[in-house]
C-alpha cells in the first residue's frame, strides 16, 4: 500500500473525493458540488479531530448556505448593490431586481458540479483537480473563465492552487478566494488565540462594503480593538474584517495562525500573497461563533468597483492567472 491514496465516493447523493494520509493521519473529503472541503482530520492518538466546519449533508451541499469552504470566483465577498463598472462598462449582476433583494457575493460557482478532472496518489501525496467551464457571459459579467481548482494532501497539509483562465474574446475582472471555517474545539472561539500578520484594516460601513478611496484603509496601530498582529484571545470581538499589507515569513508565506490553548491545537493558514478577511461566524445559520472563517483572498471584497484594484484583477483574452493557499494543522 502506498502512503497515500485518493478515492471517489458519495455523501448521499452528491459525488465526493477522499485524499488520504494513511501513515500521517490526516484525511480529507472535497465536495464535487462547489468544490467545498468537507473536512479535514487528524489522527490525534487514536481519535480523530476535524479541523473543518463544512457542510455535514448532501442537502447542505446543495443549499451552500453559510458558503463553508466556498471557492469564490470570479470575485469575493459582496459586490456593492450587485452593480460595478469595468473597462468603462457599466454592469448590473441583477437586473429587474430592487431594493434589500439586491445583493451579489463569492461568486459565481458555489452551486455548480465541478468535473473531476484528475485524481492521484502516491509515496508522496495525493491530488485532485476539479474543474469547472460553468463562468460563462451571463447578466453583469459578459466574460468566460475557465476555473481548476487543485487540491493537494502531502506530508505538510493541504494546498490549494487555482487556476483562472479567460477564455472569451474581452478583458474580464477576475480574482479568487477561499471561504474555509476551522473548528479546534467543541467551543465558542472566545477563547482561542488569533494571530493575523497585517499592517492595515479594511474599514467598511454598515453594509460591509469598504469605504471610498483611501478611508478604506486604516493602519492598524489606529485600531488597537482588532489587532492581531501579536497572538491574543478573540474574546467577545464579533470580526467581520479584512486585513492587508501582510507581511510574508521568510519563505515568502504569509501565515495567519489559530490556536486554541485549552487543547493546544493549533493550525495555520497560508497564502502567497492577498489579504486576508477574519469572520467569527456571527450570522450564520448554525453554530453560530462556533467556527472562525479565515479567507485567503486574492484581492478585497468589491474590488471589481475600486481603481486601486483594477490591474490586480484584469485577465487578458487567452490569459491565465494562479492563485495558492493551504492549511497547515500543528500537531498538539
Amino acid at each position: 500500500m502506498t502512503r497515500f491514496r485518493a478515492a471517489e465516493a458519495m455523501l448521499g447523493t452528491q459525488p465526493v473525493v477522499e485524499l488520504e494520509d494513511v501513515a500521517g493521519g490526516r484525511r480529507v473529503r472535497i465536495a464535487r458540488g462547489g468544490a467545498a472541503l468537507l473536512n479535514f482530520e487528524a489522527n490525534e492518538g487514536g481519535t480523530w479531530h476535524d479541523y473543518a466546519d463544512g457542510y455535514r449533508s448532501d442537502a447542505e451541499i446543495a443549499a451552500h448556505s453559510g458558503s463553508r469552504f466556498a471557492i469564490m470566483v470570479p470575485f469575493a465577498g459582496r459586490i456593492a448593490d450587485a452593480r460595478y463598472t469595468y473597462d468603462g462598462q457599466a454592469q448590473d449582476l441583477q437586473p429587474g431586481v430592487a431594493g434589500d433583494a439586491r445583493a451579489s457575493r463569492h461568486g459565481f460557482v458555489r452551486g455548480t458540479t465541478f468535473d473531476l478532472a484528475a485524481i492521484s496518489a502516491g509515496e508522496q501525496q495525493a491530488r485532485v483537480t476539479l474543474a469547472t467551464t460553468a463562468i460563462r457571459p451571463q447578466p453583469g459579467y459578459p466574460h468566460a473563465i475557465d476555473l481548476a481548482v487543485t487540491f493537494t494532501l502531502d506530508a505538510a497539509g493541504l494546498a490549494l492552487e487555482a487556476v483562472m483562465r479567460n477564455v472569451g474574446d474581452g478583458v474580464a475582472p477576475c480574482f479568487f478566494g477561499w471561504h474555509p471555517y476551522f473548528r479546534l474545539a467543541d467551543a465558542t472561539v472566545d477563547g482561542w488565540e488569533l494571530a493575523i500578520p497585517a499592517e492595515t484594516l479594511v474599514r467598511t460601513g454598515a453594509d460591509l462594503i469598504a469605504l471610498s478611496g483611501e478611508a478604506a484603509y486604516v493602519a492598524l496601530d489606529d485600531a488597537p480593538a482588532l489587532d492581531f498582529r501579536e497572538p491574543r484571545v478573540i474574546g467577545d470581538r464579533i470580526i467581520d474584517q479584512g486585513y492587508t499589507d501582510l507581511q510574508a515569513d521568510g519563505d515568502g508565506r504569509i501565515r495567519t495562525h489559530l490556536r486554541d490553548p485549552a487543547s493546544g491545537r493549533a493550525l495555520v493558514v497560508w497564502q502567497e500573497h492577498g489579504l486576508m478577511h477574519a469572520f467569527t461566524s456571527d450570522t450564520i445559520s448554525r453554530d453560530v461563533r462556533r467556527a472562525i472563517a479565515l479567507e485567503p483572498m486574492e484581492c478585497m471584497a468589491n474590488a471589481f468597483n475600486r481603481p486601486e484594484c483594477a490591474d490586480a484583477i484584469r485577465l487578458e483574452p487567452g490569459a491565465e492567472r494562479r492563485y495558492r493557499c493551504g492549511v497547515e494543522i500543528v500537531t498538539p
